[in-house]
């Protein structure tokens, strides 16, 4: 027995309350078991129990064993002054504290307790894989909607870190999300850094003259300290050192890397694309909080490197033509990954709810994701058809099921409720 298992027990009334009493034989009637605290404190807050004639109101609190009140020292924490009755599993000890104990040992379900082991001791994909196909269709409708949130919640507790950082201004705070997300895991941090060591202003100075914001993004990447025998990258190195010295920019000293990654992906190329959608706006944000359509986001995300980097992938080493565009999956990622989130930590932050509901929508309006966990889902029939789908199902893989938090998820209460 563990005490979430207890928790989850009681919360639901998965118990057999006949004829229940106290250790000390009194009648125990459940009138509300209380509502779940997930802060400090009981258990379960503003319950309400008969026992004996005397109706009482307070907390509930639950251990697993009675002589956990003592080892958890609840006498001396003044949070526990209204409890009215401890639950337990075990009881170990005599407490001589008055308070009522009522014990569930012998009260539930075998059959209960053997689902949730068999969930915790599965080592498969997900715990509860075989027993999906008797989850009905609503239960999975409502409880994406809520996994959905929740991961955007998260993702915004993030955009308001940057935001400290930045001085609240969203545009910037939207850069630097922006760069985070624009490019692979590997190089994740570099670009970050990069974003955040020009400043806002000094982009949009320049934001007509695409190579000056080359200069300014490969050289606080690092990428201009060689000696250079192609005219562009001379140039661009002679720009950098320039307003280097104008601006004075600080060093970053964060490595990027080239190596087991495909051409199109090497951070030369997606620095080259990124100066191009700074080029055409360095008010990116504002206008993404202005559009409805999800089609105008794209068309805003639709952006191509210029026409040096049609030739080459690297300084110097010529390539044959591919024009270097965002591709459609790129843009679908950064829509998911830094657009979306931004603007609905922007709704829940200015408490807008129309912002959120647009941020969901969008989500619904984009094809679902390819990775590794969609395709493992696919495999035990758990379909996603939208973003919507991929991103809740991704919350649900990493969140729950990884953890094996079957007690706090639809699914697997739904599925150990059953006993």
């Amino acid at each position: 027995m563990t005490e979430r298992l207890l928790q989850y027990i009681w919360q639901f009334q998965y118990f057999n309350s006949t004829q229940l009493k106290t250790v000390d034989g009194e009648d125990v009637q459940i009138v509300h078991p209380g509502i779940y605290n997930i802060n400090q404190g009981p258990d379960f807050l503003d319950a309400k129990i008969k026992i004996g004639e005397t109706v009482w109101a307070g907390s509930i609190e639950l251990h697993c064993k009675t002589s956990e009140w003592n080892s958890h020292n609840h006498t001396a924490d003044k949070n526990y002054n209204n409890v009215i009755a401890h639950v337990v599993w075990e009881n170990d000890i005599a407490l001589h504290n008055n308070l009522p104990t009522i014990i569930l040992n012998d009260r539930v379900s075998k059959l209960l307790l053997g689902k949730y082991e068999q969930l915790l001791q599965t080592a498969v994909f997900i715990p509860c894989e075989s027993m999906l196909k008797d989850i009905p269709e609503i239960t999975w409708i409502s409880w994406k909607h809520r996994l959905l949130v929740e991961r955007l919640e998260q993702k915004s507790a993030i955009v308001f870190e940057y935001l400290k950082q930045n001085n609240n201004h969203w545009e910037e705070t939207f850069l630097v999300d922006d760069c985070k997300k624009f490019w692979c895991k590997v190089n994740a941090q570099a670009f970050e850094k990069i974003a955040q060591s020009i400043p806002l202003t000094i982009l949009a100075k320049h934001k007509n003259q695409i190579h000056q914001i080359e200069a300014l993004l490969f050289g606080q990447a690092g990428l201009l300290q060689k000696d250079f025998a192609d005219e562009y990258p001379k140039m661009l190195k002679k720009e950098y050192q320039f307003y280097n010295g104008k601006y004075s920019l600080p060093d970053i000293n964060v490595p990027l890397f080239f190596l087991r990654m495909r051409p199109a992906n090497f951070p030369t190329v997606r620095l080259a694309q990124l100066a191009a959608l700074i080029v055409e706006s360095v008010h990116l944000f504002s206008k993404m909080k202005e559009i409805t359509n999800i089609k105008e986001v794209r068309k805003l995300l639709n952006v191509t490197a210029n026409d040096y980097w049609h030739y080459h992938y690297t300084f110097e080493v010529s390539s044959a033509y591919q024009e270097k565009k965002l591709g459609s999956q790129m843009i679908n990622n950064i829509i998911i990954n830094t657009v979306v989130p931004a603007i609905f930590a922007y709704g829940h932050y200015h408490k807008d709810s129309l912002m959120k509901e647009k941020a969901l929508r969008w989500l619904e309006e984009l094809y679902a994701e390819n990775n590794t966990i969609i395709n493992k889902f696919a495999e035990i029939n758990i379909e996603a058809k939208t973003a919507f789908d991929t991103q809740a199902l991704i919350q649900l893989k990493n969140e729950y099921c990884n953890k094996k938090r079957c007690l706090d998820c639809a699914v697997g209460n739904k599925l150990i409720g059953k006993g």
